[in-house]
């Protein structure tokens, strides 16, 4: 066989001294929203996230995607659950990873254009009551 066909391990050195990259890879989990929302139609409760949610935030993502596209909707039609109160319960057990939704453009998280106003305070709104923050988000 040909070298370049060959496959040569190379030693990890996970030192704690050892410098950070100068160009991070950012990795964003979206298995809360799109992985129960394509493997479950939608239909993962927010209890069903809790048990894994502190060892998610410990492993360092980027970001994780916890909600947006259908799931607002879904929550409300279906699962009886308050979308706000999701994000709140949620950001108890993340307290380091910041969250992430799925934004359908001008739609937000329904089914229909909505005006620019409504769609400039949707996305404004978790900003102003701390949606980065550790502490918990206060509609």
């Amino acid at each position: 066989m040909s070298e370049h066909t060959q496959v040569k391990m190379a030693e990890m050195k996970y030192d704690k001294d050892r410098p950070k990259a100068k160009h991070q890879l950012k990795i964003e989990d979206v298995s809360l929203r799109d992985g129960h929302q394509s493997l479950f139609a939608t239909r993962g409760r927010t209890e069903d996230m809790i048990p894994v949610a502190e060892r998610m935030d410990e492993i360092g993502f980027w970001a994780v995607e916890v909600w947006g596209g259908a799931t607002f909707d879904t929550m409300h039609r279906f699962l009886g659950e308050d979308p706000w109160e999701r994000l709140r319960t949620l950001k108890r057990y993340f307290k380091k990873t910041p969250f992430s939704m799925l934004l359908r453009g001008q739609n937000l998280v329904g089914y229909r254009n909505y005006a620019d106003d409504v769609a400039k305070l949707f996305v404004k709104r978790p900003l102003i009551t701390g949606w980065r923050s550790s502490e918990p988000l206060t509609p």
